[in-house]
């Protein structure tokens, strides 16, 4: 009898356990399906994946009856393209490496069931390759099409015959912003000429030296930036650690192999470069677990948001020229309408393809993706908090800010005014395609132009372009640099405690 009673008891906890078992690995099936990797590549994120995201809970402004766009400013970053020569060698080191790890694992008679089928023997795609950073196919598409769905948006600014001073394309001296930006020519003038199959038409692309483009390539020609990066790179590597070190000690006893942070770190770029560019999601993705992906994105965003973002107010003030530009094509847009100049003899839409260090700034000199207590901190020139760790919401993603792709349109509106005292010409701002609100302008995305100069621009204006990037800095070269690092350390712990 007692047998029988310890029979069923145990078949029923062996029930019991085999229901939780299969219900927990169902749930984090669930949880996987339901998290798409894609969308939480940091700035290696297509735009396909991301370019539907709109800002949360933000309900765009009905264009007034009458209003009609006379003008359009594009900031464009290049699209999807390969890895660089530097990082396709890092690649092939790597590979290299897996298969002493997984040797090293064999040694130690562990069971090669832990370890993933895809490492063994595992090769870089890239493998031989000798150039490296150039448009992928995907990359044209994405600017083709972009060009396309912009001249189907905004019609009336594209119906003029083309000519490169009614409809001036501009580049960087950077073989995959100038390939982004004739991809993007030939989607916005398709079956405007004669030439071939497609009736495309050439048109012109310009670009200014490298050493002399403080538009475009501002981070390039400012001495002051560099000397930034070169100092704060290491305080942002220390950031990471304590995250990568985390996951890393996951990997090793997850797998067994001897992953260093190093090799952690490694993996999570495969994982962004599959993902991104080969739509592979199930190898060096698959190793980390959702909140992981998170986490690891969240250290890509630290590193935008420290370098390139709202960090320090030198990496966007750089971008003064370029805001500058594009206040100045939208007041000779409206001189031209003043003065009642014919079609064909003014420009209509300024277009320019650069980079994630042209896109990022640009959208912080314009106060996107700031809460309205951090928009006005800005404004008195007080530094920000680090973007908040995950789990707690955050606006700062470096995949829907700057993805391959990524742009701000400014589309300058022509609207009918009772008196002189009405606002006459408006400024809506697009982010990847979505109308995104100003904190300058009191949230609107629909903002008076003169209000547009007045709070967003003039703000900048105080500091030129020559002394933000040339001026000798004053710096207590020990305490300054160490108290950063210790402000920045200490956000992040805040940031750790609440996870």
């Amino acid at each position: 009898m007692k047998k029988n009673v310890m029979s069923f008891l145990v078949f029923l906890i062996t029930l019991l356990l085999l229901f939780f078992f299969s219900f927990s690995i169902s749930e984090q099936h669930q949880q996987n399906e339901a998290f798409n990797v894609r969308q939480h590549l940091s700035t290696v994120t297509r735009y396909g994946a991301v370019k539907h995201i709109a800002h949360n809970h933000f309900i765009p402004s009905n264009i007034p009856q009458g209003c009609v766009p006379i003008h359009l400013n594009l900031v464009a970053r290049h699209g999807t393209r390969s890895p660089t020569k530097k990082r396709i060698k890092q690649l092939d080191n790597f590979s290299a490496h897996l298969q002493v790890l997984i040797s090293d694992a064999k040694e130690r008679n562990l069971p090669m069931e832990r370890i993933p089928s895809w490492l063994h023997g595992w090769k870089s795609p890239w493998q031989g390759w000798l150039k490296g950073g150039e448009l992928t196919s995907k990359g044209e598409e994405e600017l083709y099409e972009l060009g396309i769905r912009i001249r189907e948006r905004f019609p009336n600014l594209f119906e003029e015959e083309y000519h490169p001073d009614i409809y001036p394309i501009r580049t960087t001296q950077v073989p995959r912003a100038s390939a982004s930006a004739v991809a993007f020519g030939m989607g916005l003038f398709s079956n405007n000429g004669s030439l071939g199959p497609g009736h495309h038409r050439a048109f012109a692309v310009t670009s200014e030296s490298r050493a002399s483009d403080i538009v475009l390539r501002f981070h390039d020609c400012c001495h002051n930036y560099k000397d930034f990066r070169k100092r704060k790179g290491p305080a942002v590597d220390k950031l990471k650690e304590p995250i990568l070190d985390e996951i890393t000690a996951t990997l090793v006893g997850r797998y067994g192999l001897n992953f260093t942070r190093q090799d952690t770190s490694s993996l999570w770029f495969l994982c962004k470069q599959e993902a991104s560019l080969l739509d592979i999601t199930n190898q060096a993705c698959s190793l980390f677990s959702p909140s992981e992906l998170t986490l690891l994105e969240w250290t890509d965003d630290l590193e935008v948001f420290i370098l390139k973002g709202y960090g320090n107010s030198l990496n966007y003030r750089m971008g003064i020229p370029l805001l500058e530009d594009v206040v100045l094509s939208m007041e000779q847009a409206i001189k031209a309408e003043e003065e009642r100049r014919p079609p064909g003899t003014f420009e209509k839409a300024r277009l320019r393809f650069a980079h994630a260090e042209t896109v990022v700034p640009f959208s912080c000199l314009l106060g996107l993706f700031l809460e309205k207590s951090e928009f006005e901190k800005i404004q008195k020139e007080q530094p920000l908090q680090l973007p908040p760790k995950p789990r707690q919401k955050r606006k700062w993603q470096a995949s829907t800010v700057a993805p391959f792709a990524g742009n701000n349109m400014l589309i300058l509106y022509s609207c009918p005014a009772n008196d002189k005292s009405t606002s006459k010409h408006f400024v809506q701002v697009l982010h990847n395609e979505h109308p995104i609100p100003m904190l300058g302008c009191n949230g609107s995305d629909f903002c008076p132009f003169e209000v547009f100069k007045e709070k967003i621009v003039a703000p900048h204006k105080k500091h030129d372009y020559d002394t933000v990037c040339n001026a000798k800095l004053e710096r207590n070269r020990t305490g300054g640099k160490f108290s950063e690092i210790f402000q920045w350390l200490l956000s992040l712990g805040k940031d750790m405690s609440t996870y």
